[in-house]
């Protein structure tokens, strides 16, 4: 299966062994089998289980199994008095295992009673440390010490071929897990990509060279590589590059991408999309400027030149589409604190300052237990610090006046402008989206790059996201498979009444 079907499978397990009914767990906490996900590296094992985590608003304990010795897995040895049948004697104990007591502390401490323990290499453990192991998959124990009922174990490895540490499970154990096969898939990788803002340069390339998307091989210097992981590690150093003006050669992108024949032919591509990226002004025709000798341009490209530049227009379009679904999200959660205060108004000892601070508390408190629980995305807490700071600004437009009603209708007045401007800045990405079909199929008719540019748009979450929201003429003209969107003008009413006060 590949990376996609994968984290359905996991996250479908994990609510199958949460399910509950009156006398506790449905499945019996000894009878959940833990999953073993097994596949090359870089491909994204690791990747998912924070997204699995965030969406199901579970814990997450993650652990590399190759640092780790007996004695850091099952506990220190100390001596206790114990008696039996009347006679006292000294015993061996051991203290708690450091990877049980991290699931103890994160449950302590956020108060999230269930979640995911997830130990990564867990078929590259030390010979020692093996026999313990086997037994924690098999009885959810280390030494005389239980993983609490709750918590899911996840383990992912590497096969074989691609790591020399690996010891093999015998038909025991593989007996008594879920084991999930998963392999690179070049499709689902360029789905991902779309919403982590993968470097257009890279999407582009790949597009045209799909066989050089994930290789391992032998070379005259030793094994040759490149992974998922790569890719996507080479796309953030090419922004920061970019953002400060630094030159990208070759030397940069073998660090990342460790095949010197595909390292060298992106370092040609990647200077090429530069060019384009120059040449064709993408913001200019999305803005609806005069863009005639662009059009011609594209006309006379050739393939690997069209595709770069429809990757051009869906860099720019994403990041329209990510803005104003943050400050609409952003609007949202901020109207629910503030439909909360103006419930309470009407009290007499209602002090809107006050109410404004507890909202603040409760949002900071939210974030802080998030983060222990480590299920919080970038995109989740970049939105909650955003909601703090606002809340904190109404604090100061509140002072202004004396009166809860009228400290009320300052915040209320300053809440309004904003929709207002939200409003138009979703207009504005709806007009951009519309001047990118109609670029594209002025300089290259109905053909595979309009095809190219409707699937992109299909598969990306936030550009699907945008469109079942707010519509698109031309998408709709273009994608044929799409014949009725009765759901948007119910989401658009939902969306207006959220922002209401």
């Amino acid at each position: 299966m590949n990376i996609k079907n994968a984290k359905e499978e996991i996250k479908r397990t994990v609510e199958m062994y949460l399910d509950k009914d009156e006398y506790g767990y449905t499945i019996p906490f000894m009878r959940q089998r833990p999953i073993f996900m097994i596949g090359a590296p870089g491909i994204g094992k690791t990747a998912i289980m924070k997204q699995i985590a965030s969406e199901l608003g579970i814990g997450l304990v993650s652990y590399s199994m190759t640092h780790h010795t007996r004695q850091s897995a099952i506990g220190l040895p100390f001596i206790s008095e114990r008696e039996y049948a009347g006679e006292k004697t000294r015993i061996s104990e051991y203290t708690m295992s450091e990877i049980l007591a991290s699931v103890y502390d994160m449950v302590e401490e956020t108060k999230v009673v269930e979640g995911i323990l997830f130990l990564d290499e867990i078929n590259c453990v030390s010979e020692t440390l093996g026999p313990t192991m086997l037994q924690f998959l098999q009885y959810k124990t280390f030494g005389n010490r239980k993983l609490p009922e709750g918590w899911i174990i996840v383990t992912a490895g590497n096969p074989p071929q691609y790591n020399r540490s690996v010891r093999e499970f015998d038909i025991a154990t593989l007996d008594r897990l879920k084991c999930l096969r998963v392999d690179e898939n070049y499709e689902v990788w360029r789905i991902y990509a779309i919403d982590a803002k993968i470097h257009g340069a890279i999407t582009a390339f790949l597009e045209v060279n799909r066989n050089w998307f994930y290789s391992i091989k032998a070379g005259r210097d030793g094994q040759e590589y490149v992974t998922a992981r790569g890719w996507e590690d080479l796309s953030d150093a090419l922004k920061v590059y970019e953002k400060k003006g630094f030159p990208v050669q070759v030397q940069l992108i073998e660090q990342y991408i460790a095949d010197q024949e595909i390292s060298r032919k992106f370092a040609v591509y990647y200077d090429l999309y530069i060019k384009y990226r120059k040449h064709y002004r993408i913001d200019e025709i999305l803005n609806g400027d005069d863009c005639n000798d662009v059009i011609k341009l594209a006309q006379n490209a050739t393939f690997d030149e069209r595709v770069a530049v429809t990757e051009l227009i869906i860099e720019a379009l994403s990041q329209d589409f990510s803005n104003v679904l943050y400050q609409q999200e952003r609007l949202e959660r901020e109207a629910v604190s503030l439909r909360a205060i103006k419930k309470r108004i009407s009290e007499d000892t209602c002090v809107i300052a006050d109410e404004l601070q507890g909202e603040i508390n409760e949002q900071k408190t939210e974030l802080l237990r998030q983060e222990k629980a480590n299920n919080l995305n970038a995109d989740k807490k970049r939105l909650i610090i955003a909601v703090i700071a606002q809340l904190e600004k109404d604090q100061d437009i509140a002072g202004d006046q004396t009166e809860p009603k009228k400290q009320f209708e300052g915040i209320k007045r300053d809440f309004d402008k904003r929709a207002r401007k939200q409003a138009k800045d979703v207009e504005r990405t709806g007009e951009r989206l519309e001047r990118g079909f109609a670029f594209a199929e002025s300089a290259w008719g109905e053909g595979q790059e309009i095809t190219y540019l409707i699937t992109c748009l299909t598969n990306g979450a936030k550009s699907s996201e945008y469109i079942s929201r707010w519509g698109s003429d031309a998408y709709y003209k273009y994608n044929k498979r799409i014949l009725v969107m009765d759901e948007h003008d119910k989401l658009q009413k939902e969306i207006e009444d959220k922002l209401k006060l």
